[in-house]
């Protein structure tokens, strides 16, 4: 008896430490692209994007419609979204943010909302599944009209429906090298998420985050000591192609 109930004490201990972080690089090199571009969570597991050039997003979007943002009836955008994180040329911080993983079974589709970005093939999946792969997400993409997150032609909204897998806001902020990131979206309140954003630390050349909290439909960002925050909707006013 005494030994069944200590080994299930323990198991809340294995599963935390089971839970893992995968970095995803965005933009490494200049290029149009999350590396790794796919990759396999488990509920727990935070994925941490550091974006290293440019001036990108990580935008939740559908299968069906891969450049376009999720939206619920009213046009509000329901998915997650880091907001636009430009990096200038000689940057020396970078910035970081992070989703956690609510939902493993339920695939999760991401792309860049700058411009034409996601139809040259930068968008991101986690856990796709053979019947929703990664490379056929990517040819959808590819045949995209969607600009900058727009609905795509002959939907009735910027995605083909709400999904479970939106519901988290982030916050924004101005990191130490004067950069001024976008806006996330806003939460959709549709029940429980698949998906949801968290807080990260600022970073050096090579990016490493910190202090996540990410299991309250709500995060911040933060860039190094004297970090300050604000918010900011809508698309960023620096467009960096």
């Amino acid at each position: 008896m005494r030994f069944s109930t200590i080994v299930a004490a323990l198991l809340p201990v294995g599963a935390a430490l089971a839970q893992q972080t995968i970095t995803v690089k965005v933009g490494e090199n200049g290029t149009l692209t999350y590396n790794p571009n796919s990759v396999t969570a488990q509920n727990g597991d935070t994925i941490q994007f550091q974006f290293l050039s440019k001036n990108h997003t990580v935008t939740q979007s559908t299968f069906a419609a891969p450049c376009s943002n999720i939206t619920d009836g009213n046009g509000l955008v329901t998915g997650v979204d880091s907001g636009f994180q430009l990096v200038p040329a000689n940057a020396t911080q970078f910035p970081v943010w992070s989703i956690t993983i609510n939902n493993a079974s339920t695939p999760l589709w991401f792309y860049c909302r700058q411009a034409q970005h996601c139809q040259s093939g930068m968008v991101f999946a986690v856990n796709p599944t053979q019947e929703k792969s990664y490379d056929a997400f990517k040819a959808n993409a590819a045949a995209s009209d969607a600009v900058n997150g727009s609905p795509q032609s002959g939907s009735s909204g910027a995605s083909s429906g709400t999904s479970s897998g939106t519901g988290a806001t982030g916050s924004n902020s101005t990191s130490s090298t004067g950069s001024t990131t976008g806006g996330a979206a806003p939460a959709s309140g549709n029940g429980a998420s698949a998906v949801s954003t968290g807080s990260t630390g600022g970073s050096t050349p090579t990016p490493g985050a910190t202090n996540s909290n990410t299991t309250n439909a709500a995060g911040t960002m933060q860039y190094g000591a004297g970090a300050m925050f604000m918010t900011l909707a809508g698309l960023s006013l620096g467009l960096v192609l």
